[in-house]
């Protein structure tokens, strides 16, 4: 009886959900190698996108070539949006003039660039499966 019993718990176990990661593989291109850095913002949600202070992940790497690859490991599989720039003055900040237009190379997932406002995370968004391969490129060219 009590064999049974622990025979249907491990049946039971075996087919719950497995919690599973995923890793995105993100390709920058279009830098200017040997100015400053780059600073790659992984968001899983419109909260603060595209560089705002909202839910999200942020890389600093320096700019050593004009194409760059760096792999987001172990994240949740869903919907992620990519946004980078290139800070050449090395101040850490996305220098902008008095209209808010950036001054310095930058780039989002599927290169979306809308005239006159920021890329909206939807029209950014990638979906992230376990069973891979995750990859995109973001071009900070002009």
């Amino acid at each position: 009886d009590s064999f049974w019993r622990v025979v249907s718990a491990l049946l039971f176990v075996s087919f719950l959900p497995v919690a599973s990661a995923a890793d995105l593989e993100v390709t920058v291109k279009s830098i200017k190698p040997g100015k400053g850095e780059i600073s790659l913002h992984l968001f899983s949600d419109p909260d603060g996108f595209p560089m705002g202070e909202g839910k999200r992940i942020r890389v600093w790497l320096p700019a050593e070539a004009e194409r760059l690859v760096y792999r987001f490991e172990g994240i949740a599989p869903g919907t992620y949006a990519v946004a980078v720039f290139h800070d050449l003055n090395g101040n850490r900040k996305m220098d902008s003039n008095l209209l808010g237009i950036p001054k310095e190379p930058w780039g989002v997932t599927k290169n979306v660039r809308p005239a006159l406002r920021s890329p909206k995370f939807e029209e950014a968004a990638v979906t992230v499966s376990a069973e891979g391969p995750n990859k995109v490129t973001v071009d900070v060219g002009s």
